[in-house]
């Protein structure tokens, strides 16, 4: 029923012919990797900042001189893999938790794969932050500060692979609960459940805290109401599925579609309506997909979707493209390049940077080694 209730038809505008108008400008090129990008206000400023979790280091960027800080270093053996900010408390700084440990072949020993950690506030924040250590599992991968029906805040946590797995066969992955501000007193988790799949990738949630909780993998899409009290996980079967890498909801609150990249580093950029029944291959051309969002970018009604991929493809190409629906009736979209060949995208975020109104986009490179903001200078795009 959850899924019946958030699969319908998708609501557009009419005028939706807008030519997409992008600034770059590298914000630092000599990240290592880029695993994983937040955007959110760390200084209190009243300015949105970077957050980035690279290889060894956990660094925020201040926006305005984007100088860099760094939060936390080596935390583990292993890499740094994801992090989430949210301003949970409404003070109007974010708290942070990041994801480390990053040892995906070893799925036994949680000594040595998966650590989730929550940073400590200084009183300077460019200053280091104290890491509190959580309960963890094997091959943790994906964050996010999740608000619940009830207003609560919860960080959920997603392993790449289920404990004891072997080539994706197994336990099945477990999604991790921790609730906020108990996590800070008692490291295990709030809740543990499984999410049926035994190969997960990432997951996704619209800020409407009745929207479903969305979590992309080797089997299907698991789909949940974020009710945490005896939560369950139901796996759907996608008519088409190829497995997926990454998955995004729309921001709209009236658009009800889903995105995905498949298979997992897959090529095809992928649309789902009409209750997973209706698919449609937007693009096949890119090579290790590995970056996602779905907005109101052009400011036309609608969403556009925005992907970026880290692996030539056979043209040669790493980049990041936006792809644009051509009318409300229609299931053609437009796709045009946000970036050509300069970023080979690990991950990439949007929200508006600079208070024009316009969403502008984010993004690291893993190749590449830069991370950049994409300044949104589409004309009324707002």
């Amino acid at each position: 029923m959850i899924f019946l209730i958030f699969f319908l038809q998708l609501v557009v505008t009419p005028d939706l012919q807008k030519t997409p108008v992008f600034k770059p400008q590298t914000i630092d090129s000599t990240i290592t990797i880029g695993y994983g990008i937040a955007l959110g206000d760390v200084d209190g400023d009243k300015k949105p900042d970077i957050l980035l979790a690279d290889k060894k280091q956990i660094v925020w960027y201040r926006n305005g001189d984007w100088k860099k800080f760094v939060m936390a270093e080596n935390l583990t053996e292993y890499d740094n893999v994801c992090i989430a900010a949210e301003d949970i408390d409404r003070d109007g700084k974010v708290e942070v938790a990041v994801g480390a440990q990053w040892n995906p072949s070893e799925t036994k020993d949680e000594k040595k794969s998966g650590s989730v950690h929550f940073l400590i506030r200084p009183k300077d924040p460019t200053t280091e932050w104290k890491s509190v250590k959580l309960y963890h599992e094997v091959t943790i991968h994906r964050m996010r500060w999740v608000r619940s029906s009830d207003g609560s805040y919860y960080l959920l946590v997603l392993p790449l692979h289920g404990k004891d797995n072997t080539n994706g066969t197994g336990t099945p992955v477990n999604l991790l609960v921790f609730k906020y501000p108990q996590l800070l007193k008692k490291a295990e988790s709030e809740h543990i459940i499984s999410t049926n799949m035994h190969l997960t990738h990432n997951f996704d949630i619209t800020d409407s805290r009745q929207a479903p909780i969305v979590i992309a993998g080797k089997e299907g899409l698991s789909v949940s109401q974020r009710v945490f009290k005896d939560l369950h996980l139901v796996t759907l079967p996608m008519r088409g599925f190829e497995g997926a890498g990454e998955v995004r909801l729309p921001r709209s609150g009236t658009e009800k579609f889903i995105t995905t990249i498949e298979p997992m580093h897959g090529n095809k950029l992928v649309v789902y309506s009409d209750e997973g029944q209706t698919r449609l291959v937007l693009d096949t051309s890119l090579s290790e997909g590995h970056a996602l969002a779905a907005a109101d970018l052009l400011g036309t009604g609608s969403s556009q979707i925005v992907a970026g991929w880290r692996r030539p493809n056979k043209d040669g190409k790493v980049g990041v493209k936006i792809y644009s629906k051509k009318t409300a009736a229609s299931t053609d979209w437009d796709n045009q390049w946000i970036d050509e060949n300069g970023m080979a995208c690990e991950d990439l975020q949007v929200l508006d940077m600079n208070g024009d109104k316009r969403l502008d986009i984010v993004a690291s490179g893993r190749a590449t080694h830069n991370l950049k903001i994409y300044w949104n200078m589409t004309p009324s795009a707002r």
